[in-house]
Parts: structure tokens; sequence; C-alpha cells
């Protein structure tokens, strides 16, 4: 019975903590205000056309996903294709924040809606994106980014 006992102690201790490696992290209102704050700052610069203020916040190896399918790979590629988008599309930009999950503690994923105003010459874009943030030595940076347009 002792024996059965200490085999159930240690199974314990082994599984228990493995099966929290995978478990969502609970956020502090810190750390999800933290990363509210790029996403700010993103659409702040990318309606600046700050180039410089773009890639301060990609990590070097970003990408994004537009909704036209249009793959940007690596920083220079998202900040080129976002600025130039940006020229292109006119209308102001808005991201609402829907949701901030932490599957560690070090990456965030971000939801949220994400708008270009309508212009005189064109409609109202409604679509979703989506940003994986990494925290780093200097913060919380842009890994990837990826926009859908709901099909309609």
């Amino acid at each position: 019975m002792r024996h059965l006992l200490a085999g159930l102690v240690l199974s314990l201790i082994i599984v228990v903590p493995a099966n929290r490696v995978g478990a969502a992290q609970a956020p502090s209102a810190d750390q999800v205000a933290a990363v509210k704050a790029v996403v700010a700052r993103y659409v702040a610069v990318r309606e600046a056309r700050d180039a410089a203020g773009l890639a301060a916040l990609l990590m070097e190896d970003a990408d994004q996903l537009v909704s036209t399918g249009e793959w940007r790979r690596g920083r220079e590629a998202v900040v080129t294709g976002g600025l130039a988008s940006s020229a292109r599309s006119g209308g102001v930009r808005t991201i609402e924040v829907e949701s901030v999950r932490f599957p560690t503690l070090d990456v965030a994923i971000v939801d949220g809606r994400y708008e270009i105003a309508a212009t005189a010459s064109t409609p109202a874009r409604r679509m979703w994106t989506t940003f994986v943030m990494v925290r780093g030595a200097v913060g919380w940076r842009i890994s990837a980014i990826r926009n859908m347009r709901p099909s309609e």
C-alpha cells in the first residue's frame, strides 16, 4: 500500500506540472495595458507614416499577412508595405482590441476589430486583426500580424 501511495504521489508530481506547461497564463492588468499600448502605437505610427516608429515596434523577423493575401516577410517588408498601403487607402485606421491572451508569460496574442474609415471615394473596410507579440529585453514587440476580411 505504501508503494502504491508513493507511486501515486510521484505521478502527480510529474504529471500536474507537465499539464500546466501549455496552459494560458493569467495576465496582470499591467501586462494587458502594455500590449494594448503597442497596438495603439502601431495605429499611431501607421497614421503618421512614421517608418522608424513602425520599425521600432517590430521584431527583425516579423511578418504580416494582409487581407489581399499578400505576405510581407521581415521587418523592412512590413514597414514598406504597411506605409505604402496607408498612403493608398487614405482612410483613418482604428483597431479596437477585443481580447488579449498570454500562452506564455512572454507571448501575447491580441485580437481586434480593424477598420479603415470611409473616404469620399472608398467605402469603409471592416476587418479582424491578430497580433502575436513577444516580450524581450526592450519590452513587447510585434512578431506577426494577420488581417482578415470577413466574407460577404
